[in-house]
């Protein structure tokens, strides 16, 4: 699934911002943690240093006894053979809280009046998980706050920065060679996207030469093409007129029916230099139920070499807007690709259901190639007598008048729905 550029930078970054997150939060925690500890172990050294101070001056057993008893965090007890200072983590019973609680003990021998004691006074950890705990808390909500306001201002300025992209990426989708319409891309102070314009521009003025050039190419060849070839079937005319015997008028007959292709090749080469001119604007209200019943005796008579049966369906009646002459090349080319590509003892069926109208059709027992059916001078069969154009024109005559049309295969029957 495809994502949308900013949407994919973005998200990139977000990832990214959210692992830093994860990872440096609980780094910060433990660092937090280690200061706390390492600050109020600076502070049990401090408080035993000002003791030792304070014991020289005279202290007795008496005033220790009274020291312990109104001192809870710091008691002075017989010797407990300690020779250096030593803290540690400890859990001791708090009379304030009632439980136990996590406290930082400092245990040091110290000498007053010439006799060895052991110096012990805790300090709480409760308030140092508190204070981290908030401190941590603190730096996540700044780190929130950080990274939605960077996430907003990229997005912000990402969206400003590749405008001049979207806008170029929207003009060359809504860009057709043949309306000779070219793009006009918004001027950028971003050098890349002036060398990306600059570079389409040319492609594009190249490409649109090329294009008119065919396309001149084939309407001047198509009009040169008319008079020698009506010349060619007049004089074949004139010949089979003539008293011939067998042979000659076998190669007259060839020769006629080879004429007979180059003129609808011609004539449907024309019809599409016209259609590409824009030549057919005028549009009117069209009932195609009246056309196809009107024209229904003629492709009878041209289905009947196949012994092929003509039906009709309609269920509604279908008015459309669109030019006569175009609508008329429409139907007689869905007619003639529904018949010419039967099978002998075949059927046509002619549906008009809501908006849509449908040509059913008997055939080669496998579906058509999809991919190919519409292209130009693309035959489903290579020995039809065909031009290859007829699919080609009823593709294009749909694409000018925004309608849409739609193969599909089943229960053996070739389908061709245009849907208005």
């Amino acid at each position: 699934m495809s994502k949308k550029l900013l949407h994919k930078t973005t998200s990139s970054f977000l990832a990214f911002a959210i692992i830093i997150l994860l990872v440096s939060a609980p780094v910060f925690y433990f660092i937090c943690q280690q200061l706390y500890i390492y600050e109020t172990d600076e502070v049990l050294h401090f408080h035993k240093g000002a003791f030792v101070k304070e014991s020289y001056k005279n202290f007795t057993e008496n005033d220790i006894e009274a020291w312990n008893k109104y001192n809870q965090n710091v008691v002075i007890s017989a010797d407990m053979g300690i020779t250096k200072d030593s803290i540690f983590d400890e859990m001791a019973f708090d009379s304030v809280a009632k439980e136990k609680e996590p406290f930082r003990i400092i245990y040091a021998p110290v000498t007053i009046n010439g006799k060895r004691y052991t110096y012990k006074e805790k300090i709480s950890l409760v308030e140092m998980e508190g204070m981290v705990i908030n401190i941590a808390i603190m730096f996540l909500c700044i780190i929130i706050i950080l990274l939605i306001g960077i996430i907003w201002i990229s997005k912000r300025s990402a969206a400003k920065i590749w405008k001049p992209f979207y806008n170029t990426l929207h003009q060359m989708h809504d860009f057709e060679i043949d309306k000779n319409k070219p793009p006009h891309f918004f001027p950028t102070d971003i050098n890349e996207f002036n060398q990306l314009n600059k570079s389409l521009e040319g492609l594009i003025e190249k490409n649109t030469a090329i294009y008119k050039n065919q396309r001149e190419f084939v309407e001047n060849a198509a009009h040169e093409l008319q008079t020698p070839l009506a010349l060619f079937q007049t004089k074949i005319d004139t010949l089979l007129q003539l008293e011939l015997n067998k042979e000659q008028f076998s190669v007259l007959s060839s020769l006629n029916n080879d004429v007979s292709r180059l003129n609808r090749l011609n004539k449907n080469l024309l019809l599409l230099s016209k259609i590409d001119n824009e030549s057919y604007l005028e549009k009117s209200t069209i009932v195609l139920n009246d056309y196809i019943e009107k024209h229904l005796d003629f492709f009878t008579e041209q289905a009947e070499a196949k012994n092929i049966s003509i039906t009709t369906e309609f269920s509604s009646i279908l008015s459309i807007s669109g030019n006569p002459a175009l609508t008329e090349v429409l139907i007689n080319n869905l007619f003639l690709n529904a018949i010419r590509h039967n099978e002998k003892n075949g059927n046509i069926i002619i549906s008009i259901q809501n908006n849509q109208l449908t040509f059913l059709n008997t055939g080669q027992s496998a579906p058509l190639a999809i991919e190919k059916l519409f292209n130009r001078f693309s035959k489903i069969n290579p020995s039809s007598q065909g031009n290859g154009l007829g699919l080609a024109i009823i593709k294009k005559i749909t694409e000018i008048n925004q309608w849409e049309i739609k193969y599909d295969f089943n229960n053996q029957l070739h389908s061709f729905s245009i849907t208005f």
